[in-house]
């Protein structure tokens, strides 16, 4: 009682208490936390709040659950599609971490095969292009072929139709003529396999002997049933190759396998696979006449817009705000950040997809989600056999134990 009596004095002595505070709601967020939770705040100066808070215990002070569960992500994810063309997609992540969003980049720069020329024969080459450059310009133009429907080549491994794309290159400039330019739509595909016959000093042909190529084709590609319908050749017809001058010429074969970005960016499926967080533009205040028009003027992508509001008087309203690209042109100067604020939503994504020609981006995402379940299942078995023997060894003698638990086989990857 005496300790009661003394604080009523002490709060009538300076007239605050913290009794006096409004209670913390239990089991919601405070808006200014779940505003730092879930949005990176962009100041004039740098962005704060850029962390994702991942603890579950996060915020067991005010009886907030932060654990990540499957049933929650499962009703919250979605994709929508924004843009699709022939060659390029964009479209929305929405409820995911930006640890998912960045492995889905990473798959479709580095692990997503493609065909591309890795091992070129040159028979003549007299343009000023040298041989290795020659090769190394082959190798990067895009294959339009369906790299699901072939086999590695590995080292040990002989070139067939399975695992292999010949192509001819056969150019030449007559004498007196015009300069001449060899694009890629001058590699004609050789669906029967080389044409070159190898050269050996220790084995003799006979006239009925078949010549040795640089290829073990058994039958051609053309008749097997998964090429039907395929246009193997060049993506893009246009892609310069080489300038020959009067009386030069190239002749050579290119071969294409199987690959992967990691290995060689040759092989990489994308121009280019990038990702960014939602803008979000909020007008703190109502900002009119004048000072929207000054508003409008500072956004250098046209974010903002005038809204007539009658008697002669202008809102700024925020009309394209997918568009900001945080130039924070629209904050700088006096006040100017107390009246608008600029965010990016932690778990919305914009994922743009630029395909290089060998499969619609479309079936680009589609595999890479194929290759992160991959990864997953991998990952679980794995955790799993480490995990069950020390269980295993605590089970009670005689008990049933059926070692199968201990066995777990990740799925292939696709595309192998």
């Amino acid at each position: 009682m005496i300790g009661q009596e003394d604080q009523k004095e002490e709060v009538n002595k300076k007239g605050f208490s913290i009794w006096d505070l409004p209670d913390v709601p239990m089991g919601k967020l405070p808006p200014h936390l779940e505003l730092q939770r879930t949005r990176v705040i962009c100041n004039k100066d740098a962005p704060i709040h850029t962390e994702g808070i991942t603890y579950s215990g996060a915020y067991d002070s005010i009886e907030v659950d932060n654990t990540r569960r499957l049933n929650h992500f499962r009703d919250n994810f979605r994709v929508e599609v924004v843009r699709l063309t022939e060659d390029d997609m964009e479209f929305d992540m929405i409820g995911i971490d930006a640890a998912i969003a960045n492995a889905f980049r990473r798959i479709l720069i580095a692990e997503l095969p493609t065909m591309a020329i890795e091992k070129v024969l040159i028979a003549n080459n007299t343009s000023v292009v040298q041989d290795e450059v020659l090769a190394h310009r082959l190798g990067l133009i895009p294959i339009n072929a369906d790299p699901r429907l072939f086999e590695y080549l590995s080292e040990n491994d002989q070139p067939n139709e399975k695992n292999t794309i010949v192509f001819k290159l056969h150019v030449r400039c007559e004498r007196r003529a015009p300069r001449l330019t060899v694009k890629s739509n001058e590699l004609k595909w050789l669906p029967n396999g080389s044409e070159l016959i190898k050269v050996s000093g220790s084995s003799t042909l006979n006239s009925t002997s078949k010549p040795e190529t640089y290829t073990s084709f058994t039958r051609s590609q053309e008749i097997m049933p998964e090429f039907a319908n395929s246009q193997i050749g060049p993506k893009h017809p246009d892609i310069i190759i080489s300038k020959l001058g009067p009386g030069q010429e190239i002749e050579l074969e290119a071969h294409a396998v199987k690959g992967m970005g990691k290995t060689h960016a040759k092989w990489s499926p994308v121009a280019t696979a990038w990702y960014r967080m939602l803008p979000e533009v909020v007008l703190l205040e109502e900002i009119e006449d004048e000072d929207a028009i000054e508003l409008v003027e500072k956004c250098p992508v046209n974010v903002f817009d005038i809204e007539d509001i009658g008697k002669g008087r202008k809102r700024a309203t925020v009309a394209r705000p997918r568009a900001c690209t945080l130039c924070r042109e629209c904050i700088r100067g006096d006040e100017w950040d107390k009246r608008v604020a600029l965010r990016r939503v932690k778990d919305h994504f914009i994922f743009t997809i630029e395909s290089a020609g060998s499969l619609p981006p479309e079936i680009l995402f589609t595999e890479a989600v194929k290759i992160l379940e991959d990864k997953y299942h991998l990952s679980l078995c794995t955790l799993m056999n480490f995990m069950w023997p020390p269980i295993w060894s605590m089970l009670p003698t005689g008990g049933n134990k059926d070692k199968s638990i201990l066995v777990c086989c990740a799925s292939s990857q696709s595309l192998s």
